[in-house]
């Protein structure tokens, strides 16, 4: 790499930073997404301890440290977010509530089973959804809950051109592609479910508006406005092929290997069905829904194995 092109890059990055400071949220999502996802990872201990990863100037560490009165680690590779971070809680005085670190969501330094909750809003394709089902499990205290939400693939059959922009920046899976890789990476799946539509406003009409009055003249700006347009102009042409997704996932026993259901399952899954519920109308509404593609998450019918 020449001395321009390292330029270059330290132009565009700052310019990308310059660009994004002051928004609410770096991604998709909500406060009332926030509060569904904490709600949907169950009891929490009366002070649970939350690694928020990515937390970019903190509006999801600000609500799990007000509402939940969870002790919360908030790590970001970006100073300044953090700053906005530390302003922001002492200002709501929670400042004994949250630590603000700078690290790296990839080369984490805290001892297993340090936290309650891991969280990971609108952030985890940094290092990729399924590193990070490998690499934060060991961050998990017992009974502890991984929350994230990733970009998926709503239908099977995108627009061409959403494929090609997704394919270039970050291939996406559909929901119930990446509840199968959780199935398969030792977690039960708690919660899958599409974000609404709103979400994606809360982060678009603001970064829209700061690339509306930003300044092209500085180094790596106009590349970088460049980019927020296009991916709000692909957002607004061909949003039905594509969301956010949130999932509540937690370890399961390993001595109780669980996988994805698989068509030789299905006579012993009806007959575990009857069982359960003394007739055979629950095991025939299940046998309807697995026939409804349209009702039917494969990844998300995921059967127990005895162990050995």
């Amino acid at each position: 790499m020449s001395d321009n092109d390292i330029q270059n890059t330290s132009a565009s990055r700052d310019a990308f930073f310059a660009l994004h400071h002051g928004l609410p949220r770096q991604g998709p999502g909500s406060d009332a997404t926030t509060r569904r996802l904490l709600a949907l990872a169950g009891r929490l201990p009366e002070r649970p301890r939350v690694l928020d990863l990515g937390c970019g100037p903190g509006r999801s560490a600000l609500l799990l440290a007000a509402e939940a009165g969870a002790e919360v680690t908030a790590v970001d590779t970006h100073e300044p977010f953090l700053d906005e971070l530390r302003a922001a809680a002492a200002e709501r005085g929670l400042t004994d509530a949250v630590r603000p670190v700078l690290g790296d969501m990839g080369a984490l330094p805290f001892p297993d089973g340090s936290f309650d909750l891991v969280w990971a809003e609108s952030s985890v394709f940094v290092i990729g959804f399924d590193r990070a089902l490998a690499e934060w499990r060991r961050l998990l205290a017992p009974g502890g809950t991984l929350v994230l939400t990733e970009c998926v693939w709503t239908t099977g059959t995108p627009a061409p051109e959403a494929r090609a922009f997704w394919d270039e920046h970050y291939p996406l899976r559909t929901t119930a592609e990446l509840a199968a890789v959780a199935v398969g990476a030792g977690y039960h799946v708690l919660s899958a479910f599409t974000q609404p539509d709103g979400d994606w406003d809360e982060y678009y009409v603001p970064l829209g508006a700061h690339a509306d009055a930003a300044d092209t003249s500085v180094p790596g700006m106009a590349g970088a406005v460049a980019g927020a347009r296009a991916e709000i102009a692909m957002r607004r042409e061909h949003g039905g092929d594509y969301g956010y997704a949130g999932f509540v996932l937690r370890p399961a026993d390993p001595r109780w290997p669980t996988r994805p259901e698989r068509v030789a399952d299905h006579a012993a899954v009806r007959k575990l069905t009857e069982a359960a519920f003394g007739s055979p109308a629950e095991a025939e509404l299940v046998d309807a829904l697995r026939a409804d593609p349209d009702a039917w998450l494969p990844g998300l019918s995921v059967v127990a194995e005895a162990p050995d």
